[in-house]
């Protein structure tokens, strides 16, 4: 079953929308990158022949504001493009924001920019599994959600006594290769399933754009980007096992269902589904201040909290955070940035065999 395991909502100190900054500094990045895309290769011809209404789909969207400037920019060249090609009128623009059913979407909503140029429809589901009717989408959009697996590898904590059991570490960085492989099967399974659903959604002439984390062609499966943040966690959780705080066995029963991989494997898996032409794939090196203890907590409370419990947030952050300070991240840099590796992927759907 699906496990779900929303960023923090509401508007508080620990919210994901008061701590979502390292997101949208890697999605800003690419925002050039994305407009030209956009602009060289989307059939604007096609899907005005088609339609009067262009159809945007975010997924992962959150609760913003990150997903509200990408949608702007995706209708921006839009617009653009349409004007280019001498349209005497825009087309109606809707737009699906979409997430897990927990998510908070009565924030997304109540935050929503009153000068926009779009129709808001909330879509609460996983996108691993299909969201809309066939053919129906123009345009796709997912950044930095991807990375979640739609559950941790099941054999890595469900039996303890198990040779496979991934003990005393919550994530496959620094541990044995057999633990990275079953995070790899795993998300070679998800993101299959999340490339089928979208073929069948993404309308001719439709594109769908992916900004995730991986890890640099040539580095085994331990070497995950975001592994040294996982490992600061990982020790905080330890010493509060030692102080009785939580059980040994929490720990030995939780494994953090995140995924980074190269971009090898993740053309090998784009190629090997055969649903998209791959119009675009840049690997994009990122340079971003050590995350934060707040901004680490925003993104990864909800499935802390499920798993060893709400009132032991305050202590494990807290640790984390000294750690932070008393021991700078290993891949941090001199200047006090941290740099790791980012994909840009543009995919165009296939026409249908007849």
């Amino acid at each position: 079953m699906e496990e779900s395991y929303p960023m923090t909502g509401g508007d508080g100190q620990f919210s994901y929308t008061k701590n979502s900054n390292p997101q949208g500094r890697a999605a800003d990045n690419v925002k050039a990158l994305l407009v030209g895309t956009i602009a060289e290769n989307l059939d604007i011809e096609h899907i005005c022949r088609e339609s009067t209404i262009f159809r945007i789909a975010d997924l992962g969207c959150s609760v913003g504001p990150n997903t509200y400037i990408a949608v702007n920019n995706i209708i921006e060249v839009v617009a653009q493009k349409c004007q280019s090609k001498g349209h005497a009128s825009l087309p109606d623009f809707q737009v699906f924001f979409n997430d897990h059913v927990s998510n908070d979407f009565n924030l997304l909503f109540a935050n929503l920019p009153p000068e926009r140029q779009y129709f808001a429809v909330g879509v609460p589901g996983s996108f691993h599994t299909r969201l809309f009717p066939k053919a129906s989408i123009n345009f796709i959009y997912s950044a930095y959600a991807l990375q979640w697996l739609s559950k941790a590898p099941a054999e890595l904590g469900d039996q303890l006594n198990s040779t496979s059991c991934n003990k005393g570490r919550i994530y496959y960085s620094n541990a044995p290769n057999e633990v990275g492989q079953a995070y790899s099967a795993q998300y070679a399974k998800d993101i299959g399933s999340f490339l089928c659903a979208r073929a069948e959604e993404l309308a001719p002439g439709g594109l769908m754009t992916i900004l995730i984390p991986g890890r640099n062609d040539g580095t085994i499966l331990a070497q995950s980007s975001m592994g040294p943040h996982f490992e600061y966690l990982e020790s905080s959780l330890l010493d509060m096992a030692k102080e009785g705080i939580i059980s040994k066995d929490r720990i030995d029963s939780f494994n953090l269902p995140i995924y980074s991989p190269s971009m090898a494997e993740l053309r090998t898996l784009i190629q090997e589904n055969g649903c998209f032409e791959i119009v675009r794939l840049d690997g994009q090196p990122q340079a971003y201040p050590t995350i934060t203890a707040m901004e680490c907590r925003a993104g990864l409370e909800g499935i802390f909290s499920k798993h060893f419990g709400s009132e032991n947030m305050d202590p494990l952050f807290n640790r984390y955070a000294r750690i932070i300070d008393e021991r700078p991240l290993i891949c941090a840099a001199a200047d006090g940035y941290t740099y790791s590796m980012g994909f840009f992927v543009l995919l165009k759907r296939k026409k249908l065999e007849e």
